[in-house]
Order: C-alpha cells, then sequence, then structure tokens
C-alpha cells in the first residue's frame, strides 16, 4: 500500500468504505472491545469528536475480538450497545483483527508506519493511531493512555 487512502474497509453495516473518503481530516483510528477494562474510553473519545469533529477530526473504529474475547457480539450489536450506553456518534465499522494472517490491510499499513513497544503487533484493545490531514501516521498511542491525554497531540495536528 502507498498510502492509507488506497485501503477500503467495511463498516458496521458491511458495506465497503474507502479511506479516501477521509482525505483532508485529521483521524484517530482505535481497536475497540466492548468488555474490556479500557471500554470507558469510549466516554473520552465521544467527547474528543464532539469537541473536534467540526475542525476536521474523524474517530474510526474498529471492533477487535482477538484480545481475551472482548468483542464476542455481532457489529450491529456492538452499535447499539456503543451509542446506547456511550453516545457514541463517530463512525463505526466491522469487526476486524489487527493481528495475524487475517488482520486488516489497514492495520497491517498502521503498524507498519508506527510499531509500538513490542514490534509492530499490537498488544491489547484501544491502541490508537493518530493520522494527519495527509495521511501521515504521526503517533500510536498505547491502551492505557486515556483520550483525553491525546488533546494537545490532536489540537497539534489539526
Amino acid at each position: 500500500m502507498e498510502n492509507i487512502y488506497d485501503i477500503k474497509v467495511k463498516d458496521a453495516k458491511g458495506n465497503d468504505v474507502s479511506m479516501a473518503d477521509y482525505k483532508g481530516k485529521v483521524l484517530l483510528i482505535v481497536n475497540t472491545a466492548t468488555h474490556c477494562g479500557f471500554t470507558p474510553q469510549y466516554q473520552g473519545l465521544q467527547k474528543l469528536y464532539e469537541k473536534y469533529k467540526d475542525q476536521g477530526l474523524e474517530i474510526l473504529d474498529f471492533p477487535c475480538n482477538q484480545f481475551a474475547n472482548q468483542a464476542p457480539e455481532t457489529d450491529e450489536e456492538i452499535v447499539t450497545f456503543c451509542t446506547g450506553r456511550f453516545g457514541v456518534t463517530f463512525k463505526q465499522f466491522a469487526k476486524i483483527d489487527v493481528n495475524g494472517e487475517n488482520e486488516s490491510p489497514l492495520y497491517t499499513y498502521l503498524k507498519g508506519k508506527k510499531g509500538g513497544t513490542l514490534g509492530n503487533n499490537i498488544k491489547w484493545n484501544f491502541t490508537k493511531f493518530l493520522v494527519n490531514r495527509e495521511g501521515e501516521v504521526v503517533d500510536r498511542f498505547a491502551s492505557a493512555t486515556k483520550p483525553e491525554k491525546l488533546e494537545k497531540k490532536i489540537q497539534e495536528v489539526l
């Protein structure tokens, strides 16, 4: 993949979405789970989205069931949970793998641009990647990094 905009993903309804739809936006891409100790981060992500969406921030939520089976629901059930419990209005996508032979090409790309402390693999749910308006991966944040701690970096990139 030459750039992030060459990648296609599936939304929570199973429709193809081109990452090119997000050209010119600042992206925060997160692998999430509904039964994780970090699940309350949905609240902080939603606050960031509400505060900065008009300035060009998009949060892209990719549920992942690879870590301790913490996202066992269907895509539809995950959306219902997130909108009902946390008031999520940012874009939610179909469940994906972020590591291994079936990993999403999006995550292959992201990990190739910003490795983590354990090499390239995603360590756990709620790993976050920040992508600038030009499609460059500018930062990677660990699961434990709360969304509120990303605000300064997001402001810089916006």
